[in-house]
């Protein structure tokens, strides 16, 4: 894989950026051909991975740590033992992920009750918007419709930290969640210009033909979710997360992304070992 120059900086920050907190939702749903995702395009120009296809997800609104959120399914503890995290932040991550999803796909993965979900989020539009205007929380939402999370909808998959070359870094969680039966994915968010429904493998295909740009999180959950035959399978999944963090070499002019095993892992540069002439002029 091959990194755009536009993607990382000509000045590596120093010391690194610290990470965000951040989560990201992998919306599935089976098809007669098999298992999809849903990808959303990012605009071209947006300050981070501008032009990429991506899953609905963003960062955690300090909000999100609300304590008076009706909640349903595995508490914080669970989801803090997950990722290997504080509580708070487990219960943050859980609740920015159901939030986000819902501002960037119009998927609502919370119900009337503990054991119910909405099938028609029309009612919602309003709130949605607001939402995404930050002006109200989350917590303020789910009070005032009723509403209860349906943190039973989400699984756990993977714990991505973005490079420290970059000037913005991320520190995400991934979960997965079924598209609810009746609720549609509609990717009306400012900030994505396409969205679609794609089995992982022609994601991927579309990837290497160069008509979609993939970042290393994205091809390697969509390659790992196409190993699935169903929905069900991937969400029976039980897996050990441990933070992935990329690093960058160059080959020449080429930028190309290198992950934990690769043997060009070890001898890439860190932030702090690169040499000051060591830059993409």
């Amino acid at each position: 894989m091959v990194l755009p120059e536009s993607m990382v900086p000509d000045v590596f920050p120093d010391p690194p950026v610290t990470p965000k907190d951040a989560a990201t939702v992998v919306l599935l749903r089976d098809t007669s051909a098999g298992i999809e995702a849903f990808l959303l395009r990012r605009v071209v120009g947006m300050a981070f991975a501008g032009g990429m296809s991506v899953f609905p997800g963003g960062g955690v609104d300090r909000r999100d740590a609300a304590v008076d959120i009706a909640w349903a399914g595995p508490p914080a503890s669970w989801w803090a033992a997950q990722f290997a995290c504080p509580e708070p932040l487990a219960r943050s991550l859980v609740c920015a992920a159901v939030r986000e999803t819902f501002e960037e796909s119009g998927v609502l993965l919370a119900g009337p009750s503990a054991d119910s979900v909405v099938s028609d989020t029309g009612p919602y539009a309003g709130a949605r918007k607001s939402l995404v205007e930050r002006e109200f929380s989350f917590a303020e939402f789910l009070a005032d419709t009723g509403l209860v999370l349906r943190a039973d909808l989400l699984r756990p998959w993977a714990n991505w930290v973005t490079p420290a070359e970059e000037p913005r870094r991320y520190d995400t969680k991934f979960f997965i969640a079924a598209l609810p039966e009746g609720q549609r994915a509609d990717g009306s968010t400012s900030e994505a210009d396409h969205a679609e429904w794609r089995r992982p493998a022609d994601a991927i295909d579309l990837w290497k033909a160069g008509q979609r740009g993939l970042l290393p999180p994205t091809w390697m959950t969509l390659t790992e979710l196409g190993e699935k035959p169903t929905v069900a399978d991937a969400m029976a999944t039980d897996r050990t997360i441990s933070k992935i963090i990329p690093k960058v070499i160059r080959e020449g002019r080429i930028l190309r992304p290198v992950l934990p095993g690769d043997p060009a892992y070890d001898r890439a540069f860190g932030h702090l070992d690169a040499r000051p002439d060591d830059t993409l002029g």
